[in-house]
């Protein structure tokens, strides 16, 4: 296992943080980036510029072993020649990386089960990782998972982080300098850096409006392809393990949910390093399935635990059967979207009512929805 200092250690230097993004709101998209979290404070983003010759969507319907229910397994294509990986990392400057990460405060450590920072070791540091990408002209990020895959170099994430709508949900388009960074910690890639060479998701999900999230959350995810590292490794490679998928997986069954999330929805625990993008973190518990609420009814599907972690948590793996000594278990979701429910599972929504949990919660993997997409990313090169 590639691990230590090898590859790259300088990817995000200290240098002027940005504002802290609010929490992950029930709009799932609008909280994938930082462009969303300048619009929730009160304020208009900037005009959204075009994106690079090499990132512009060239789309390709696919047929693999199966198809989904609705709609087609979308490929496209992101950054497929050396010149192209080149440029994404030359974009990603330390300077860059560092103005993703949200201010620290002086709140002291506080470890619970809603949320916490990652303190062991193990497969899940090598495996789960922060995912880079510029969204309609603003810099962001999500967290993403390598999973086992035929290409040895396939990630899940949610399907926001690969392609999103403007905020009023208009001007559909793809991210554009895709980069994942498996154990990002401190600014420091100890693998190397992994450009995304294709991203796999449901056409449906290019026609989502931002409003009508019975129709179109349960297709919030999607695979990644990555290239090879600067070593020249696959991600597996270097990673020296990838996490278990499954499909039709019970969503009730004990989990722990991990990402890099840039704001906390506890006041408590807003600014520490896991709550800044610096860090890992992670919740864990038994999910409750999210019915949504009268005015944005769910799909079936969305799971997830009482969790914390806000804004740059998006595409962080849902793990069932997880093993704290050896950081293994199954990806069987990706998380999405924040919902408020008692421990009933009743949906709520006072905030300030101790029994209204705030939970994070995303789709549960599906043979139907989502094996033919990953069944299409892992034959990719």
């Amino acid at each position: 296992m590639e691990t230590g200092t090898g590859v790259d250690t300088g990817i995000g230097a200290a240098g002027a943080a940005s504002p802290a993004p609010a929490p992950l709101p029930r709009t799932r998209r609008a909280a994938a980036g930082l462009a969303a979290a300048v619009a929730l404070a009160g304020f208009l983003a900037p005009a959204a510029q075009a994106a690079p010759a090499a990132d512009a969507a060239r789309l390709a319907p696919v047929s693999g072993p199966g198809s989904p229910a609705k709609g087609k397994a979308a490929v496209h294509q992101a950054a497929t020649t050396a010149q192209d990986e080149q440029r994404v990392r030359a974009y990603w400057t330390p300077e860059r990386i560092a103005a993703l990460s949200a201010p620290l405060s002086k709140n002291p450590p506080l470890d619970r089960a809603d949320g916490a920072r990652w303190k062991g070791d193990g497969a899940v540091t090598t495996t789960v990782g922060r995912l880079f990408f510029t969204d309609h002209g603003e810099d962001a990020s999500c967290t993403a998972t390598l999973v086992k895959s035929a290409n040895h170099s396939t990630l899940a994430t949610a399907a926001h982080c690969l392609n999103n709508t403007d905020l009023l949900g208009d001007h559909d388009e793809w991210q554009s300098n895709l980069l994942f960074v498996p154990g990002f910690r401190d600014g420091r890639a100890p693998l190397g850096r992994f450009v995304v060479r294709q991203a796999v998701l449901n056409s449906i999900w290019l026609e989502n409006d931002q409003m009508d999230s019975r129709t179109y959350d349960a297709h919030d995810q999607g695979f990644a392809v990555v290239g090879r590292n600067e070593r020249g490794k696959t991600v597996e490679e270097a990673a020296g393990a990838a996490q278990d998928i499954a499909f039709d997986a019970p969503g009730n069954r004990a989990a722990y949910e991990f990402g890099y999330p840039r704001a906390a929805s506890d006041d408590a625990r807003e600014g520490l390093p896991e709550y800044t993008g610096r860090e890992l973190a992670y919740c864990q518990g038994t999910p409750r399935e999210y019915p949504g609420t009268e005015e944005a009814p769910e799909p079936a599907g969305q799971w997830g635990v009482p969790c914390v972690m806000g804004g740059g948590a998006s595409g962080g793996p849902r793990l069932s059967g997880f093993s704290s000594g050896t950081g293994l278990g199954t990806v069987v979701g990706v998380d999405t979207q924040s919902g408020r429910m008692d421990s009933t599972g009743a949906v709520c929504g006072d905030e300030y009512d101790a029994k209204c949990l705030r939970h994070l919660v995303g789709t549960q993997f599906t043979a139907a929805l989502t094996k033919p997409l990953f069944d299409n990313a892992q034959h990719l090169s």
